[in-house]
């Protein structure tokens, strides 16, 4: 492939090429030797690429280079998992101490993880989260707002979610919706089954995941418009997903590692590291997640990152606060479904940056011409144990403690520099 040259280009522009890697592009399968070409700060071109003379050229030394994760749905910017866990650019939840339903913390927002990690916003749906009233969305959305969610909570009123959801739609924002019936739910902090039996836990039935999505799906049918399910955990939920992806319906989902790799025996022992919103699975439920990412259901897979420190945790299981810190956790534990044959590296970095980007609205996470030179070199090999004492996050909640994991990111490029 030939490449402009400044004079046709513009002159001025820096250009990067960073040869001898192994190109994990979420447009194709394996990793396949190439090249990527960077002018400013946006990718130019990438595979066979002639590297122009006047290009610094950067060695990946054999190293996979891919693109920057894209983690749909955080509740913390955290700069150190973050640049440890391969991460360019995060979605942060409406979920913070002020609830993000206005223009200022939006816009407060949006600065928040510059010039180390792009931060996108995403606005509440209803004011304080309470699922009352509508929110002011057109102008969060134009204050740098890139979706709307419900936030941690299920919006109980149908009324109000059909608002919600034909408001975005004019908008052309997709709505990000937590799946969990609250009547249900309410205090529930475990699901219903032996464990939490044996364990006297507060729980609620699985089908509390699939009563919400079946009632957010007929609204997304009247409305038209565009829905994420930002976590689906149980086998009748993804039935649900993949009859409204046959029938054209705009839905995609979101899983994190913890339910691929878990199920509601980490609760063993009231360890409040495994306590989750929603909570852990059953096994059937675990295999069906599985099952889901390797037919296409799941759309994506997020970190959830949610650090929490003693005060949260060091509780009963019951008064424990729900949230894991998994930006750290993410890459590595998601290389595991490349290894067991489930899916293509180019198909994880579909789950892992390009397919949040797309339902963003960002032009981010591929190797397409005119995306954002936001890049990751892996050594998906490099043997590492998770270790909560010694995380970066900013508290190392995890149930993942002591477990041994492939898989690092050794160099980040955001914005065509390196951090």
């Amino acid at each position: 492939m030939s490449i402009p040259t400044n004079k046709e280009n513009g002159a001025g522009m820096s250009r990067i090429a960073i040869v001898n890697g192994l190109l994990a592009d979420p447009a194709g399968d394996s990793p396949a030797p190439g090249t990527v070409l960077i002018e400013g700060d946006r990718i130019v071109a990438a595979g066979a690429v002639t590297v122009p003379g006047d290009a610094e050229r950067i060695d990946a030394h054999g190293q996979v280079v891919a693109p920057g994760l894209v983690d749909l749905g955080v509740f913390a910017t955290d700069k150190p998992a973050f640049h440890f866990g391969g991460i360019t650019r995060a979605a942060l939840m409406p979920d913070q101490r002020a609830p993000l339903d206005e223009v200022g913390l939006i816009r407060q927002a949006t600065r928040a993880g510059k010039p180390d990690f792009w931060v996108h916003p995403i606005a509440a749906a209803t004011r304080g989260l309470a699922g009352v009233e509508m929110a002011e969305i057109g102008l969060m959305q134009r204050a740098g707002a890139k979706a709307v969610a419900t936030g941690r909570q299920w919006i109980a009123d149908s009324g109000v979610m059909l608002r919600i959801l034909s408001y975005a739609h004019g908008l052309g924002l997709t709505v990000i919706a937590h799946a969990e019936d609250a009547g249900l739910t309410a205090k529930a902090v475990a699901t219903s089954g032996e464990t939490a039996t044996r364990l006297g836990l507060p729980h609620a039935p699985a089908c509390a995941e699939a009563m919400a999505i079946a009632r957010d799906l007929m609204l997304v049918r009247q409305t038209g418009a565009a829905i994420h399910f930002r976590l689906v955990t149980t086998r009748a939920g993804f039935d649900l997903i993949r009859a409204a992806k046959a029938e054209g319906l705009k839905v995609t989902c979101g899983i994190s590692p913890a339910y691929l790799f878990l199920n509601d025996q980490a609760m063993t022992d009231f360890r409040t590291f495994a306590r989750l919103s929603p909570p852990l699975r059953h096994e059937d439920d675990r295999q069906a997640s599985l099952r889901a990412v390797a037919d296409g259901t799941v759309d994506v897979i997020t970190s959830s990152h949610d650090p929490r420190g003693p005060e949260d945790k060091r509780l009963p299981f019951a008064d424990a606060a729900p949230g894991m810190a998994g930006a750290e956790t993410l890459l590595a534990l998601s290389l595991n479904l490349v290894r067991e044959g489930l899916v293509s590296m180019g198909r994880l970095m579909a789950l892992l940056a390009a397919n949040p980007a797309r339902i963003l609205g960002v032009d981010a996470g591929s190797f397409a011409p005119g995306s954002a030179a936001d890049l990751i070199f892996v050594d998906p090999d490099a043997p590492w144990i998770v270790d909560s004492a010694k995380m970066a996050a900013a508290a190392g909640n995890t149930p993942f403690d002591r477990l041994p994991v492939q898989g690092r990111a050794r160099r980040i490029m955001k914005g065509g520099m390196f951090l």
